[in-house]
């Protein structure tokens, strides 16, 4: 039987004007399979990005969040396998000879070379097999391969992950399409393990970071997997400005409300394909907090259930024991008033009034929670705080899947 939370197939992403692209198989830790990408951008596009908060960011975040300063990105050169993290001034070392190749192979400067990588932490990475491959794919870049694009970049995911979505400008068509890989490692401080978002529209680059900071905090920063923030988050949004259009003129234009709508749309989906795909998941779970002090109060109540083992170990087995999503509440350390509290699951009011409900039926919420989705809705009561996370059930092929993420 097809697994439910595999998405639509990639090839049905458009060509976004402005960009080409490539992977190979590089042999950086995988056998047999495309594990290096490269991205290449028109004269004039503005990018903006996410990198993350981790106090230990891998060698790629550190040159790529330098060189977002400058303008006009030109390429993106993306590797799985390794995650050319806590490898020192080597690692530093390895991204410059990369960059510098890719310039080569481009026709542009380092600095106009942004990199990321995504593996295992601490190992060197082989970056002169990376270099001597970059000009084959300079060479072999086309318009939209996303598919072998989006594979290239996997670790232990699953499936390839993609949106799109369209938007209209001033009357004139807009294209957004997004790649990101992730399953473990996340419960971002920024974005995700590695998303990258492209679009034709015509914005500069602090309006671009704006609107990208703005859409994440709903969508990558309300994700979690397994309570981890990896090394080498890194969100980005390129903007190739070849539809036409006018740029805005602030980050809040009203002729950009469908746009910022259409962002949202394609960094949602993403987000959502991520936790799906979280390692040994077999069921999404969207815990929906309203009637806190604040949105900041409600956000931390629904991290305290979506980060929770016990929660998410419960809902694995279909045990409706709905006392640990209390306990997680009352761990989060906001403010909570039992009598106003009320807590549904599946639509079903299990505990009310400081109490559990006396119409409450155990049977419909495990019937609930057999299904490949499952719904915690809290009421605080007490303010118009609210917030919605994301998260997913944690199996025992979570353990197995990084008992072996070495070998």
């Amino acid at each position: 039987m097809a697994d439910p939370f595999v998405p639509p197939c990639l090839a049905q992403l458009p060509h976004v004007s402005g960009l080409a692209m490539a992977a190979c198989e590089a042999g950086i830790k995988y056998a047999d399979r495309d594990d290096l990408m490269l991205m290449t951008f028109c004269c004039g596009t503005t990018a903006a990005g996410l990198l993350t908060r981790s106090s230990l960011p891998a060698a790629p975040v550190l040159v790529t969040r330098k060189h977002l300063e400058g303008d006009c990105p030109r390429a993106l050169v993306v590797n799985s396998g390794n995650a050319n993290a806590f490898t020192g001034s080597e690692g530093l070392e390895h991204c410059r000879m990369i960059g510098q190749a890719t310039a080569r192979a481009v026709g542009c400067e380092p600095e106009q070379v942004l990199m990321a990588s995504t593996g295992v932490i601490g190992e060197p990475l082989p970056a002169k097999r990376i270099a001597r491959s970059i000009p084959e794919l300079a060479r072999d870049v086309q318009e939209a391969d996303w598919l072998r694009v989006a594979r290239s970049i996997m670790t232990t995911d699953t499936f390839p992950k993609g949106a799109t979505a369209t938007a209209a400008i001033d009357g004139k068509a807009v294209t957004l399409c997004g790649i990101a890989k992730g399953s473990g490692m996340i419960a971002p401080d920024m974005a995700t393990m590695l998303a990258f978002c492209f679009t034709d529209a015509s914005i500069p680059a602090g309006t671009l970071k704006a609107m990208l900071a703005e859409s994440a905090g709903r969508t990558f920063n309300a994700i979690t997997v397994d309570g981890d923030t990896s090394t080498s988050d890194m969100l980005l949004l390129f903007a190739t400005g070849t539809a036409g259009n006018a740029p805005p003129r602030f980050a809040d234009d009203p002729r950009f409300v469908e746009f910022r709508t259409a962002l949202d749309a394609v960094l949602k989906d993403l987000a959502l394909q991520i936790v799906r795909d979280g390692e040994g998941a077999s069921k999404l779970i969207e815990i929906r907090v309203r009637g806190a002090e604040t949105d900041s109060a409600a956000r931390q109540i629904a991290e305290a259930v979506a980060n929770s083992p016990l929660v998410k170990t419960a809902i694995a087995g279909g045990d409706a024991n709905w006392g640990r999503v209390i306990m997680a509440v009352g761990k989060s350390g906001q403010k909570v008033v039992p009598e106003n509290l009320v807590l549904k699951i599946g639509g079903e009011t299990v505990a009310r009034g400081g109490s559990r409900s006396e119409d409450y039926d155990e049977g419909r919420v495990a019937r609930h929670l057999e299904g490949a989705e499952v719904l915690i809705e809290i009421d605080i009561g007490i303010g118009n705080g609210q917030f919605t996370m994301w998260t997913c059930d944690l199996t025992h092929g979570y353990i197995s899947i990084n008992a072996d993420y070495r070998s």
